[in-house]
């Protein structure tokens, strides 16, 4: 503690005492630095093949940052409207975001990505057949598009969980005092309710997001040219099996790592003391 100035003498003497604020550096950060100098050793000191196959799955690192970027902002909203749904009073509104929940996490998100990929295409054709609509019938699947898709479709049960879960743990008190104020139903949750939610979900949140990162992986099996596809496919014409996934698991080291500082980083900076 440092006092910063004292006014006054005698009995009137007010001290303004103001806490010193110390610094702490996260030692995680130094893992993330490691990993980054052992890439770099490999790349300078054996440059054929690291050099090479960095160079060859550097547009699936971009592919694999925007897929999994999108999807979880994308998440973030359509987690938010299905935990409000699974606090709904309305019977149907709560049954139909309950039912959502319960069935998307129930498969795997494998299949999911399958589905969106292979099957919702001919249900969109089959569709456009039926009614006679020729850019129906000729539907083709983006793949980058279907695999946001996806992962946003999946996630966002297990969000609208996390959403769910924070909002309760507010005490009932907090939102009969904002009624009380006379505010509506939702300004008192915008305001009021929120606000102290995301702080309580912090951590869960940024758990999901890194584990979206890793399960962005498995959109390589549905054409998306993302960071695993390249390095699988350098691997087939190459047939170095070891050093390439040695390579594309650092650099998922590498962006894991790093996101996991930067959820901390905020979670230090949003934590009431």
């Amino acid at each position: 503690m440092t006092q910063d100035s004292i006014a006054g003498s005698g009995q009137g003497t007010d001290v303004v005492v103001k806490p010193e604020v110390r610094f702490r550096f996260d030692r995680w950060w130094l893992l993330l630095f490691f990993v980054i100098a052992v890439i770099i050793l490999l790349i300078t000191t054996k440059p054929d093949p690291y050099m090479r196959i960095l160079l060859y799955v550097r547009d699936g690192i971009w592919i694999t940052i925007l897929t999994t970027v999108v999807s979880f902002v994308l998440i973030l909203i359509f987690g938010l409207i299905g935990g409000l749904g699974r606090l709904s009073k309305n019977k149907i509104i709560n049954g139909t975001a309950t039912i959502y929940i319960e069935v998307v996490r129930g498969i795997p998100l494998l299949v999911q990505l399958m589905f969106w990929y292979f099957a919702f295409p001919s249900v969109i054709q089959g569709i456009g057949k039926a009614l006679n609509i020729g850019f129906l019938e000729n539907y083709l699947a983006n793949p980058v598009g279907m695999a946001i898709l996806g992962l946003t479709f999946c996630y966002a049960a297990y969000m609208s969980e996390v959403y769910r879960a924070g909002i309760q743990s507010i005490g009932k008190g907090q939102m009969e005092a904002s009624r009380s104020l006379g505010m509506t139903y939702f300004q008192s949750m915008r305001y009021v309710i929120l606000p102290q939610a995301v702080r309580v979900i912090l951590p869960p949140v940024g758990n999901d997001f890194i584990s979206l990162l890793k399960d962005s992986s498995l959109v390589s099996v549905v054409a998306v040219a993302d960071m695993t596809r390249r390095g699988r496919e350098f691997m087939s014409k190459n047939f170095i099996p070891v050093e390439t996934w040695v390579m594309v698991a650092m650099l998922y080291l590498v962006m894991t790592l790093f996101a996991s500082r930067i959820v901390n980083f905020i979670e230090n900076k949003t934590r009431l003391d």
